[in-house]
């Protein structure tokens, strides 16, 4: 199986993981607006994915063939759940991949205090274990990644260079320590010496920046600055869901515009999930779509205050009614074909 990294040309441009955010439904909203170079999937435990409640975590990795290439990213603490999940993963049990990616930077207190993702950074034998676990599970036919931040309490350089010397295929770098969580700006400085680092250590692992990325311009910038392979993008995204585009239309859309692709999102989410995700979920897209315009704050309340699918799209109908052209489309299309579309999924 080709590594689809090799095929990258550089800098490119990956959409970061967020739980509860990049299910296959966001991440087709975004594709249709301007694809990255790579997708990560939401967090997915193998360990759950291991147990009895598998069904319920398996639905992380559902996808189509329109967020693709995918990396499945992975995080939990028992390796052997790591190896095996990688095997079923490798194996196309749950569609297709292009590698696995393992948490080790989310520091959510309630993860790193049982020694998961950040916590990792706190325990290298684990952490090493992990990582060989996972390479054993992917038997070569999958890139292997690790995702991390600078350090723990402080910038730790030898942590990156102990997960430099574990023969990874790419490592991404939050430009935070677990502890600042996301209160300080990234520390892009930091990223562009452990770029160094790589040079001397594991030069065919590809370096990764992530933090504080508002535009494709900006992300252009850094790469070049601190010759980064690559950059990810994570909540900038809410400001532009047309990031990873060379020339964002996102400023000159219309707040009618906004809220019909609003729209495609709710009827995107309904039809994939159904009652299995609660609506509630949507509430953190409302900004992304309800922004910059009179009245805007009003409008989000009484989104974010409908109790079903049906109040929702009626209100967001309301709010469009006679202000959309013929043939408009969010996705420079003359045809609204993509209201009436029923993508499939994987792992369902």
């Amino acid at each position: 199986m080709s590594n689809v990294l090799n095929s990258l040309a550089k800098p490119f441009f990956i959409l970061a993981p967020m739980d509860d955010v990049t299910d296959t439904v966001f991440r087709q909203v975004i594709a249709k607006c301007a694809k990255p170079d790579l997708f990560f999937t939401e967090f997915v435990n193998v360990d759950g994915l291991q147990s009895r409640g598998k069904d319920k975590v398996r639905t992380k990795l559902n996808h189509t063939d329109i967020d693709q290439p995918l990396i499945a990213q992975i995080w939990g603490l028992n390796p052997e759940n790591y190896k095996l999940s990688t095997e079923e993963i490798a194996a196309g049990v749950y569609g297709d991949f292009a590698g696995i990616d393992i948490n080790m930077g989310c520091p959510v207190k309630d993860v790193v205090s049982n020694g998961a993702c950040s916590g990792l950074m706190n325990n290298w034998p684990l952490a090493q274990e992990i990582i060989q676990a996972t390479k054993k599970g992917a038997k070569s036919k999958l890139p292997i990644s690790v995702k991390t931040r600078l350090g723990f309490n402080e910038i730790d350089p030898s942590w990156h260079e102990f997960l430099l010397n574990q023969g990874l295929d790419m490592l991404i770098i939050h430009g935070r320590t677990k502890t600042e969580m996301s209160k300080v700006p990234a520390n892009w400085q930091t990223i562009g010496e452990i770029r160094k680092l790589r040079d001397k250590i594991s030069p065919k692992t590809l370096i990764v920046g992530n933090g504080d990325v508002l535009s494709r311009e900006q992300a252009e910038k850094l790469a070049k600055e601190y010759k980064l392979d690559g950059i990810m993008i994570g909540r900038g995204v809410f400001n532009d869901p047309y990031i990873f585009s060379k020339n964002s239309p996102w400023q000159d859309i219309t707040k009618e515009q906004k809220l019909d692709l609003f729209k495609y999102h709710v009827e995107l989410f309904h039809k994939t999930w159904g009652s299995t995700r609660p609506i509630k979920i949507l509430n953190k897209f409302c900004k992304v779509y309800v922004n910059n315009f009179e009245g805007a704050g009003k409008v989000r309340e009484k989104l974010m205050a409908a109790k079903d699918f049906n109040e929702l799209l009626s209100i967001i109908d309301k709010q469009i009614a006679g202000h959309i052209a013929p043939g408009w489309n969010y996705f420079g299309s003359k045809s609204s074909a993509m209201h009436g579309s029923s993508p499939s999924t994987h792992a369902s």
